[in-house]
């Protein structure tokens, strides 16, 4: 699977650049990231770290089969930080590795990635993956992720092609 065939949305989780108070950085950053590398964008949203919108905005990406949704923001120990909650009212299956793997990169660059709550999983046909809110974390945890992420969403989809590489 090409890159160009996923399907994807970013969500930006914040609470100040939902109101416009601050310029949301992380979103753009993955956005150009994913372009860059020929994804299918196909939405970007930016929600209050709400549950109940988070868990809208991720169902309506799930219900327009979108492969592949990244959140950013709210993944942190404030008491607002609710992204993984809110993805974990969502998914049906869930897929540490991911997290385990973001996190371990992320802690040879820094040790505030143990800080990270973020988590990944999958609904449906879609697979959710909770990135830090730092343009700087998000951006590396993409290009951590960039090599898996066909072989990934050929899985997901059962596609005749993931057999081929097994």
């Amino acid at each position: 699977m090409k890159n160009d065939d996923i399907s994807v949305a970013v969500l930006t989780v914040s609470d100040r650049s939902f109101v416009g108070a601050r310029e949301d950085k992380s979103g753009p950053v993955i956005i150009e990231l994913l372009k860059e590398n020929n994804f299918c964008l196909e939405d970007y949203k930016i929600v209050p770290d709400e549950k109940k919108q988070i868990i809208k905005q991720l169902n309506d990406w799930i219900n327009q089969k979108l492969n592949l949704i990244f959140t950013t923001g709210g993944t942190g120990f404030a008491s607002r930080d609710i992204t993984p909650e809110a993805t974990s009212a969502v998914i049906e299956r869930e897929t540490p590795g991911i997290a385990e793997y973001l996190r371990y990169k992320s802690f040879q660059i820094t040790p505030h990635a143990t800080l990270s709550r973020g988590i990944a999983g999958i609904c449906n046909q879609s697979l959710i993956i909770n990135l830090p809110g730092s343009p700087k974390a998000a951006k590396e945890c993409i290009e951590f992720l960039l090599p898996v992420l066909p072989h990934a969403i050929e899985l997901l989809l059962d596609s005749p092609e993931s057999e081929k590489n097994h």
